[in-house]
């Protein structure tokens, strides 16, 4: 847990929301500006772009991004340089000159993956540990930032009848109440951006009555966030009988379930729309009133391969994607490790947009771990975030009260790393014996993959977990 988290934590809950504004008032500043409307209106009208116009728009950007990498970004211009003194004399404007990207590259030396004629000092760097457990750092500008979530707002908000000018409510992995609370606020209300942060962390059926009490007396209009945390807290209204109407609940980062539509149907009388997108900027995606997933033409230029070689629409393969929105940290043909199918161009949307179709998303499922106190607690890529000296991780759960953690040091390994870890995983998780398993590299499955989070309790120890099919639903698209 970081310095800034635990004086968070420390500060009397009436101040709370006062740094979670003022924090909330920087991202705001970041990521809108004067010209946020004019994005968001010119993203809509190229939703009805015709597919010759997209294909124009999208080489004219790959050719100016392709040339800039290989000028004035070190990694690519180095490595084509190598290759001019082994007289390869290919063309960097052809993509498929281009080798694939492994994310290992750009963990190792992310620095030279930024273009020279950028200063890191002056950009926002995020973190990330995405699926796979490895921490990444990447570095933005304010253009691209603005850019990117002038995009989120056409597509992840006014597709839906909602705005970032509503009330809403995000269930994610910020640790905005200390796991050992338990007593209200399990919340952090930033008015600067109109937000409820609702602890991830405390959505358990003894909890989660304040927290739909504190969903209306903030008036949320709208829910954002995992979509295993927006069940459970849809599962903790249907069986307290609390019902409170949004106009929709957003998923995002983790696959959605029917099962998970059903209870948030029941439970808020709205839909659960799911999103597809990640830090590296490369390809998103997002769910339209139809149940079309439309991938977004601007963010990247997507292939989508099987063993290096195109795969035909309907099929799933490796989703590689080439930086179109980004161009001050470019990545060529990045591997993110999902595999996903494109639908077939002759089966448009019912919206009528003309934005490409994903059929299905392979690769981001994870299972859930439980607490001792009969919480369930998904997504912990927040426990790798940062610069921890680690090249990949994965944590195991075997037992109630323990968690195997196995992890690839990097240079610089220290146990006060492991510490970190510990602290981070005993925040979320309270109590439990975490034990730390180095390990020259972690096992993969027969897709080269793997999980990040293994959950080996069986059905009958997992408190609250389902016992119908839906729990045969998840284990069998958790080993994909």
């Amino acid at each position: 847990m970081s310095h800034l988290v635990a004086f968070y934590h420390h500060l009397p809950a009436w101040i709370r929301p006062a740094a979670a504004t003022l924090r909330g008032a920087q991202l705001r500043s970041q990521r809108y500006g004067p010209d946020t409307d004019r994005l968001v209106e010119e993203a809509m009208e190229r939703e009805y772009w015709s597919p010759q116009r997209w294909r124009d728009w999208q080489q004219e950007r790959l050719a100016q991004v392709l040339h800039r990498a290989a000028t004035r970004v070190p990694f690519y211009r180095d490595a084509w340089a190598r290759r001019r003194s082994r007289g390869d004399y290919s063309s960097w404007e052809r993509l498929e000159n281009w080798p694939i990207l492994e994310g290992e590259k750009l963990r190792r030396q992310p620095l030279a993956f930024l273009a020279d004629d950028c200063q890191p000092r002056r950009m926002v760097r995020d973190h990330t540990s995405g699926t796979s457990g490895r921490p990444l750092q990447l570095w933005r500008s304010q253009r691209t930032l603005r850019a990117r979530y002038a995009l989120y707002e056409a597509r992840h908000r006014l597709w839906y009848g909602v705005s970032r000018r509503d009330r809403w409510a995000m269930a994610g992995g910020q640790l905005v109440a200390p796991f050992s609370q338990t007593k209200p606020p399990f919340w952090a209300w930033n008015a600067a951006m109109k937000q409820l942060y609702v602890s991830s962390y405390h959505l358990s059926p003894r909890y989660c009555p304040a927290i739909l009490e504190a969903l209306e007396r903030y008036d949320v209009r709208y829910l954002w966030g995992y979509p295993s945390s927006l069940y459970a807290l849809a599962e903790a209204a249907l069986a307290t009988g609390v019902r409170k109407t949004f106009r929709v609940a957003i998923a995002n980062a983790e696959p959605v379930f029917e099962r998970q539509r059903r209870a948030v149907r029941a439970a808020f009388g709205c839909a659960l729309r799911e999103t597809y997108g990640m830090v590296e900027l490369v390809a998103a995606a997002g769910e339209c009133e139809f149940g079309g997933l439309h991938s977004w033409p601007e963010m990247g230029w997507t292939e989508i391969l099987d063993q290096g070689t195109p795969v035909e629409d309907g099929q799933a393969g490796d989703l590689v994607g080439t930086s179109l929105l980004e161009a001050d940290m470019p990545l060529i043909r990045y591997r993110l490790g999902d595999r996903v199918a494109r639908r077939d161009a002759e089966s448009p949307c019912a919206c009528g947009r003309t934005l490409p179709l994903f059929d299905r998303i392979e690769g981001r499922d994870d299972d859930m771990l439980y607490t001792l106190d009969g919480r369930r607690v998904g997504r912990l890529d927040p426990v790798f975030k940062g610069s921890l000296p680690i090249r990949e991780a994965q944590i195991v759960q075997p037992s109630l009260d323990r968690v195997i953690v196995r992890y690839v040091p990097a240079g610089g390994y220290t146990p006060a790393a492991g510490e970190s870890i510990r602290d981070a995983l005993r925040a979320r998780m309270g109590p439990v014996a975490v034990v730390l398993e180095p390990m020259e590299e972690i096992p993969r499955g027969p897709n080269g993959k793997f999980r990040a989070v293994i959950c080996e309790l069986p059905p009958a120890e997992r408190p609250g977990a389902p016992r119908d099919r839906d729990h045969q639903e998840i284990s069998t698209l958790t080993s994909i």
